[in-house]
């Protein structure tokens, strides 16, 4: 789509993350969202996944699973690798949510190995969500320590080198 379009998208989450709560279980918002999307093409990834980010955002992840999964098979990520990446933490995210981490922790394994960007945390602290749900805390907080390591203003080596420990297999 074009850059008013995206423009208009952006301007309505940001009037949603500076709105008070308004009691209407974010249908109005929705509303705003879902007449965005109808700008676009019916088989519009963008559209699909602006209307599960918006489901997701009110609180129900179960309405956002099955347009987030249509999006990516409709080839949001070709799209848009950004927001195709941004999909697949989102879904995991909501996966998590509705009773089905594995299926997130699957999803998003392969983004570890994927081209580094902004996401890289988002991907770590997600997966590290899905694998505590799991009951695979040690893997989780393994993946938070790696990922906080970087930013750390001292001990980067020791607490990179503590991620990995939880998680290396004794011989």
């Amino acid at each position: 789509m074009d850059q008013d379009w995206e423009d208009r998208v952006a301007a309505a989450w940001a009037a949603f993350d500076d709105r008070t709560d308004t009691g209407d279980d974010g249908a109005a918002f929705r509303a705003v969202i879902d007449a965005l999307a109808d700008e676009l093409p019916a088989d519009s990834p963008l559209g699909l996944f602006e209307r599960a980010c918006a489901w997701d955002s009110t609180g129900h992840s179960d309405r956002a699973v099955p347009l987030y999964r249509e999006a990516l098979a409709r080839g949001l990520g070709e799209v848009s690798g950004y927001k195709g990446r941004r999909a697949k933490i989102q879904l995991s995210s909501s996966l998590r949510n509705t009773g089905h981490p594995q299926e997130g922790v699957k999803l998003l394994s392969s983004e570890l190995v994927a081209p580094s960007d902004e996401l890289d945390d988002a991907v770590r602290a997600t997966l590290a969500l899905c694998l505590s749900s799991m009951g695979r805390d040690r893997e989780g907080l393994s993946l938070v320590l790696g990922a906080l390591a970087p930013h750390l203003p001292r001990y980067q080596r020791s607490m990179a080198e503590y991620a990995r420990l939880l998680v290396e297999t004794e011989d």
